[in-house]
């Protein structure tokens, strides 16, 4: 089993569609451009979103577990991935790509 690095790419902000539909929050997301976590095999990066991790931990696990080509090889780089979480008002997009590092 193998390391991967996760990559906090963009992250967006609908607006329009949180003053329409969501109830005012005081905090919901921790993520920063640039961030990067190191998952140790299929274990969640302490400090990484519950949510976010919940949409990405299936992809992080067969990449750790040498899973190549998803999606019939949509990523020019076949050990990896870009996915969002699944907050529609802000998604955050990551990078996730498999390291040659073994996992402890």
């Amino acid at each position: 089993m193998k390391k991967v690095r996760i990559t906090v790419k963009r992250i967006a902000c609908y607006r329009d569609l949180m003053e329409e539909y969501e109830n005012p929050m005081e905090h919901a997301c921790d993520m920063r451009e640039g961030q990067v976590f190191l998952a140790n095999g299929w274990q969640k990066p302490q400090g990484f979103c519950p949510s976010a991790w919940d949409t990405l931990s299936p992809f992080v696990m067969a990449l750790s577990h040498g899973a190549e080509d998803l999606y019939d090889g949509w990523m020019k780089n076949p050990r990896s991935a870009m996915l969002s979480c699944n907050d529609g008002f802000r998604p955050v997009s990551f990078l996730l790509e498999a390291l040659e590092e073994d996992a402890d």
